[in-house]
């Protein structure tokens, strides 16, 4: 048996239908008792409530570790951007576009994204770019670098 081979377990009893009349032995309310806010249809809590009292997640403190801290963050820029902002010919790299006021935090690298089109023939040298950006750049005639 492989695990593209499984299948759920066929049910071994069948779904007691609610509120099919009295004959069902579940009619009327169907098991949800008379009134109350578990008797209204899209009633209920939502997880973790405790009818007002500071909820466990609150009151216990967090442990454990987070990712959040050492996570790698880039400064994203679309080529619709570069193509506004760049003349034809300029290289563009993080420091260049942090001086020209596109980039206001240089965090750890840029990144540049395919969302748009690009004319011009730039040489773009970024931490990480995406394969769509990549294939833009060079069909205008420009250049790529991944530093």
């Amino acid at each position: 048996m492989k695990l593209h081979e499984l299948v759920p377990a066929t049910p071994t009893k069948k779904a007691w239908r609610k509120g099919r009349g009295p004959g069902s032995g579940n009619g009327k309310t169907g098991g949800r008792g008379h009134k109350g806010q578990q008797a209204r249809s899209g009633g209920g809590v939502r997880i973790g409530f405790e009818g007002g009292q500071m909820p466990a997640y609150r009151r216990l403190p967090k442990r454990g570790f987070n990712n959040a801290r050492f996570a790698t963050e880039y400064a994203i820029v679309n080529l619709a951007l570069l193509d506004e902002i760049c003349e034809d010919g300029a290289t563009v790299d993080l420091v260049s576009l942090v001086e020209a006021g596109v980039i206001s935090k240089p965090l750890c690298g840029l990144k540049v994204l395919g969302n748009g089109n690009i004319t011009k023939k730039l040489t773009v040298k970024a931490q990480k770019i995406s394969e769509a950006a990549k294939a833009k750049i060079e069909a205008a005639g420009g250049m790529v670098e991944v530093i």
